[in-house]
């Protein structure tokens, strides 16, 4: 990795770290904005897909339902040309046993006609529970894919937002890690890998350290200000630097 050729003083260093921190978290902001949307998305899409399988089971139950309520108006009508040719055929028996088979046909004709009669009223009821199902799942299918269309529509701007600023800030940062030295960047890179929220270099605040809120000592305070040397916090090892060191020019 090229440098550049004339060597950075202390104070020029921690001003670049700080300025490569911030770069840093920023492009992390972009990252983490854009990495929440599409699993947003996803499971937005899969919630869709759920409603429209689930639309797809009633649509199917109704149609069984509706078969089966069919296929028992059918028997009924059977049964009853079944129950008028046993009463034709009971007017030209021989003898009392045929009548009373004929009789016992009649009345297991009739009980089939009230089994029929009752599983076409449940029939009826479980569909009309399906219909009102179908429409409210309709309903949320409609209101659910506009909320999709929605939510993917912001992905892509921010998606196309992001990309160009996310490519801007990568080509600053290569920018700052140039003025840098390879050891002082490979410990910059170390802190920031292993630090919590990737910060590698905080400020100073309320006399504490800015990423782990311990208390820094007056004097070691006092050496930060001075920015004669690079110091980190010796509870968390974060590169340390008061707030004004994005003022030096």
């Amino acid at each position: 990795m090229r440098k550049e050729e004339k060597e950075l003083t202390i104070e020029q260093k921690l001003k670049v770290l700080y300025e490569l921190q911030r770069v840093n978290s920023k492009i992390d902001e972009l990252r983490t904005l854009a990495g929440e949307l599409p699993q947003e998305v996803k499971d937005m899409s899969d919630e869709v897909e759920g409603l429209k399988t689930r639309l797809t089971n009633i649509e199917n139950d109704i149609k069984d339902l509706e078969t089966k309520i069919s296929d028992r108006r059918v028997q009924i009508e059977n049964d009853n040309a079944s129950i008028s040719r046993y009463k034709e055929q009971q007017n030209n028996v021989r003898n009392n046993r045929e009548f009373d088979n004929l009789s016992k046909e009649i009345e297991f004709q009739t009980l089939d006609i009230e089994l029929c009669q009752k599983r076409i009223k449940e029939h009826t009821a479980a569909l009309e529970q399906l219909h009102a199902e179908k429409i409210k799942t309709t309903s949320d299918i409609e209101e659910r894919t506009v909320d999709l269309t929605n939510k993917r529509a912001d992905l892509d701007s921010i998606l196309a937002e992001t990309k160009e600023q996310t490519e801007t800030l990568i080509l600053k940062t290569t920018d700052l890690e140039r003025q840098i030295d390879d050891r002082l960047l490979s410990a910059f890179k170390r802190i920031r890998k292993n630090a919590r929220n990737g910060l590698a270099v905080v400020t100073v605040e309320r006399d504490s350290c800015g990423g782990c809120h311990s208390k820094i000592p007056a004097q070691r305070q006092l050496d930060i200000r001075m920015h004669k040397k690079i110091i980190v916090c010796e509870f968390c090892g974060r590169i340390l630097v008061d707030p004004d060191i994005e003022h030096i020019k």
